[in-house]
């Protein structure tokens, strides 16, 4: 585990992850997307500004319109991997709301997984781990 220089060998720096934001080209369709088509629980709205905050299970997902806090829109292009306890069945639902796949579904040996896009053109993935860890 890596240490800060000068800190305690039993601290670590990092506690956690408090939420990974995901831009969004048109706030709206993003927003409905992983509220709606995911069906994640909301979680709060950032004030006026285009953010908002959906819980998949343990990872806070932070949909944001980047371009209202003077960044430049630029879609995540490795997937976040969404934990699903059956990746082909929860491929063939998210299919039938006109979700786009770019991948089959994979078998590492350890895991399925498939990829897909959402509205802003983010790579997302649904995973399942049916090895032991």
């Amino acid at each position: 585990m890596w240490m800060m220089r000068g800190m305690s060998t039993s601290t670590s720096l990092v506690t956690g992850v408090d939420f990974v934001a995901v831009p969004a080209r048109d706030f709206d369709e993003s927003a409905r997307f992983y509220g709606d088509v995911l069906g994640l629980p909301f979680v709060k709205q950032w004030g006026s500004m285009p953010g908002k905050e959906y819980q998949a299970g343990n990872l806070t997902l932070a949909v944001m319109d980047p371009t209202a806090f003077g960044q430049d829109f630029k879609a995540h292009s490795l997937p976040i991997a969404l934990q699903v306890d059956d990746v082909a069945a929860a491929r063939e639902s998210l299919e039938a709301q006109g979700v786009q796949f770019v991948s089959d579904i994979i078998d590492s040996g350890v895991c399925h997984q498939a990829i897909f896009v959402d509205p802003a053109g983010n790579s997302l993935s649904l995973h399942h781990r049916y090895a032991p860890k």
